[in-house]
């Protein structure tokens, strides 16, 4: 009798035919089909997620998906996330502008109305625990080609030392030697001029007049309308004696690539209202300014885009949440856009050099200690590629009592192609602080994310070498910092690239967001436009994949400075450490509130008892996690306490 296979026997013959077939002709095929389907399996193995965390992505209804630019975690537990226009030119011009309200613990999400363009904006944690958002988008950048009215800066002068002047939107300005016109969009305030005297003899010297900025625009697209070279213009509608003391100046004014303009609007969030407030706007207008907190819980507001797209000339002002105004320090002092100024625990201020971008490529870049009181600016040297310091990350390391900061990565000035795979350390306790090189990354990386975690490790990810992603330079990586040793440990791998308009939030269950990137490109070889990535990774670190972690079961919502609080837990031997982390809020790599402060710990009868420390300056006012962590590492969920 001939044997005849099985049906199941014949489909199985057929089967592997195939696949040898497939093997002969597409061998790397099938061996990288293998190879991804073997890294699957490989990094959902207990023992790897243990050793080197684990990546999921954030299941957002498409209802809530928005280009995310700006996050900040609020002390109800949520995250709101900002887009504003999202850096979409029809979302501006239709103006659809998005916040999201994401509750991690329910998972949940929620449309906020957005009352103005937050899209880069700056903001920070306020003392009562609202978050205060100023600043955003007026115009989007005009290219060059794509400009059809020339148009730039005129500086207004008044030399009238009796009265300042304003000049309505629509003011028409007339050049002297040209003879071509130029009219304003919006209105002008010029101070008066200031009288100067000698200081010896009293004797009256001059009139130094007072200024203005205000962008101006041709009446009619062409080339024609441009001008080659700096005039004094005339300014219509004047009379009496203004005619002769106010009076425009304007160097060329052309259809060169136009600049992002800012707003002078500010907004408070309220958590528990869900709602954006309208405080009083900002004395001038920002857009990529930097909000630091100060001691004394008012904000300082540096540099950014003024309504003409030009960097705001060293005009710093203060915000007081007691009367929500603002008023200027009376100082000038220049930096570059979203400037890395951070509180000191002595009050003075920390420009470690970071910064996203904007800004002449000499003015404002050398890091140092700034005394707001007397304006005194001591540099620190020792930074190694200086020139590369533009979307670097910079970070206060735990403890903050002990005012050690790390300067990660960074790019050359504008668009260049240049990156760092740099980390520079500083100690500002040393009487004569010097950056110095720590562990460097493998590459050279632009926009990297960090986030500060309960176990006293920083979390690097993300980041590109080269400009916005271009060439395909995602940096698909990421890397849990150790202080104490000055290593990185690579852990497991982001799914998604992340480098322009990206960052990362530290979540009150120890698991980290990662959101946002604008590349500008999508392929390899930079000819088709980018997609802004909407989908959100969260990032679990290897401590959750170690069984129990302690628990605080009662406490406490509230701890004065210098004083002391028992929390009650069923751990209280293997409790090791305690810390207060302040809630982030971050964009463009820039994160100034983030911090985490060592509290004085010990054991009590069924708890523990932790101490705040007294200094205002190392605690400012307002809602911190606690988190405690065991003899593994393994934190607490953070529990949410108020300093007031």
């Amino acid at each position: 009798m001939k044997y005849r296979p099985s049906r199941r026997t014949r489909r199985m013959a057929i089967s592997t035919a195939v696949v040898l077939a497939l093997a002969g002709a597409n061998g790397p095929w099938l061996y990288r089909f293998s190879t991804e389907r073997y890294h699957a399996y490989k990094i959902n193995q207990p023992e790897y997620k243990t050793a080197n965390g684990h990546w999921d992505f954030l299941d957002v209804p498409s209802d809530f998906r928005i280009n995310t630019i700006h996050a900040a975690l609020l002390h109800t537990g949520k995250v709101l996330l900002v887009a504003g226009s999202g850096n979409n030119q029809k979302n501006f011009d239709a103006k659809s502008f998005r916040s999201v309200l994401w509750d991690p613990e329910t998972n949940a999400f929620k449309n906020i109305p957005t009352p103005k363009d937050m899209f880069c904006a700056g903001h920070t944690q306020l003392p009562d625990g609202k978050l205060l958002i100023a600043g955003g988008t007026k115009r989007y950048e005009k290219l060059e080609g794509d400009v059809t009215k020339a148009g730039g800066l005129m500086i207004v002068h008044n030399e009238d030392p009796d009265k300042p002047i304003t000049l309505p939107a629509g003011t028409r300005f007339t050049g002297k030697a040209n003879g071509k016109t130029f009219v304003t969009k919006d209105p002008v305030l010029v101070e008066k001029a200031t009288k100067v005297f000698d200081k010896k003899t009293g004797a009256f010297l001059r009139n130094d007049p007072g200024l203005g900025r205000i962008y101006v625009e041709a009446r009619q697209s062409g080339t024609k309308y441009e001008t080659g070279t700096e005039d004094n213009y005339r300014i219509a509608g004047l009379s009496g004696s203004d005619t002769r003391n106010v009076y425009g100046i304007a160097q060329k004014l052309a259809l060169d690539k136009k600049d992002f303009q800012g707003i002078r609007e500010a907004f408070e969030f309220d958590p528990v209202a869900e709602k954006y407030i309208t405080v009083d706007p900002m004395n001038e207008a920002r857009w990529y300014p930097t909000l630091t907190t100060l001691k004394d819980g008012k904000v300082l507001a540096l540099s950014g885009l003024d309504e003409i797209g030009q960097i705001v000339p060293g005009k710093d002002e203060i915000y007081d949440p007691e009367t929500r105004k603002w008023e200027y320090t009376g100082i000038v002092r220049k930096f570059p856009t979203y400037p890395a100024v951070f509180l000191l625990n002595d009050g003075k201020l920390f420009y470690s050099g970071s910064n996203a971008g904007y800004g002449p490529a000499t003015v404002g870049r050398t890091p140092g200690v700034w005394d707001l009181a007397t304006n005194r600016f001591t540099k620190i040297p020792g930074l190694s590629d200086p020139d590369k310091m533009e979307t670097s990350a910079t970070v206060r390391l735990p403890p903050a009592q002990d005012e050690k900061f790390m300067v990660i990565g960074g790019g050359g000035v504008g668009e260049s192609d240049r990156s760092s795979e740099k980390s520079r350390l500083v100690d500002l306790k040393d009487a004569n602080p010097k950056f110095k090189d720590g562990a460097s990354l493998d590459e050279g990386t632009r926009y990297p994310s960090a986030s500060l975690l309960p176990d006293d490790s920083l979390l690097v990810t993300g980041g590109s070498n080269d400009y916005r992603g271009r060439g395909g330079s995602d940096v698909l990586q990421a890397r849990l910092y150790d202080a104490k040793s000055d290593t990185y440990k690579r852990v497991a791998d982001p799914a998604v690239g992340r480098n322009y308009h990206s960052g990362s939030v530290l979540l009150p269950d120890g698991r980290v967001m990662i959101f946002g990137s604008d590349s500008l490109y999508s392929d390899k070889a930079n000819t088709r436009p980018g997609v802004f990535e909407q989908r959100i990774e969260i990032y679990t670190p290897p401590y959750l994949y170690r069984g129990s972690r302690p628990e605080l079961t009662a406490g406490p919502e509230k701890i004065e400075r210098g004083k002391t609080a028992v929390f009650t837990t069923n751990q209280a031997s293997s409790i090791k450490s305690a810390k207060l982390m302040r809630p982030s809020a971050v964009t463009h790599v820039t994160d100034t509130d983030q911090r985490s402060v060592a509290l004085d710990l010990k054991q009590t009868d069924g708890g523990i008892s932790v101490t705040v420390p007294k200094n205002r300056a190392l605690v400012p006012s307002g809602w911190y996690m606690l988190f405690v962590t065991d003899g593994r590492g393994t934190p607490s969920e953070g529990t949410w306490v108020e300093v007031p």
